[in-house]
């Protein structure tokens, strides 16, 4: 069986991450613009290497009153900059530490206008392809397709706790059934996203997908039973 490589987003605040690590295969550390600072990004960091997880940035809109996860209007200029300063601010404890960038994923609302905002996906991948790492996005996204024209590497991802919509994006949080908990339905849905390449949406229907990396968010509620479920029956 091929193993399914399942990421989380870490250093938001949760505290979790010493439990979740040892069942990943990435991480993708928040940059001190919608959560963590210099503290939590070096624990993470730390706490990675140990368990020999791959390391990426996620950067986000410079919002920590809104979690991320509001859209901004902000300059090209503006958003370019805190971009590169988030991750060049975690490159610094990857770096100290001796350990290398693996991949890059947007946070929140920035990683859900990317999926269909072509303008804004040109701003943050002349920031991105900098780094020369893999990008982490969505199948049929803006940003992926436009990464992929410029040569860089993509990594389709499916989200492991989240529902999703007929046109692929998610759920919004503000709906009841965005976040899936339940973890024979978790199993279910990765498994139909990466063996059937298909997703059953919100809607009853199914439709087609591809991904090869799955996001658990570190703030679902049972997150540690998720991961550690999904690493025991899906990679044995």
């Amino acid at each position: 069986m091929r193993r399914i490589d399942i990421n989380c987003d870490m250093g938001e605040g949760v505290g979790n991450e010493a439990d979740i690590l040892p069942y990943i295969g990435s991480c993708n550390i928040a940059c001190g613009a919608h959560a963590g600072d210099q503290n939590t990004m070096r624990t993470t960091v730390e706490l990675a290497i140990k368990n020999k997880v791959n390391i990426g940035a996620h950067p986000a809109y410079p919002d920590k009153k809104n979690f991320g996860r509001v859209s901004l209007n902000i300059s090209k200029k503006d958003l370019q900059k805190t971009l590169k300063f988030q991750i060049d601010t975690l490159l610094t404890h990857i770096s100290d530490c001796n350990a290398q960038l693996n991949h890059i994923k947007p946070h929140g609302a920035l990683y859900n206008d990317l999926i269909f905002n072509t303008e804004l996906a040109q701003w943050c991948l002349e920031v991105f392809e900098l780094y020369n790492v893999p990008l982490f996005a969505p199948y049929k996204s803006s940003i992926a397709e436009i990464a992929k024209s410029k040569g860089m590497k993509v990594f389709y991802e499916g989200f492991a706790d989240r529902n999703y919509n007929d046109d692929l994006s998610l759920v919004s949080r503000k709906e009841p059934n965005a976040v899936i908990s339940d973890i024979t339905q978790i199993l279910q849905h990765v498994k139909s996203m990466y063996y059937d390449k298909r997703v059953r949406t919100i809607s009853g229907v199914y439709k087609k997908i591809l991904a090869e990396t799955f996001c658990v968010h570190s703030d679902t509620a049972n997150a540690v039973q998720i991961v550690r479920n999904i690493s025991i029956h899906l990679n044995g």
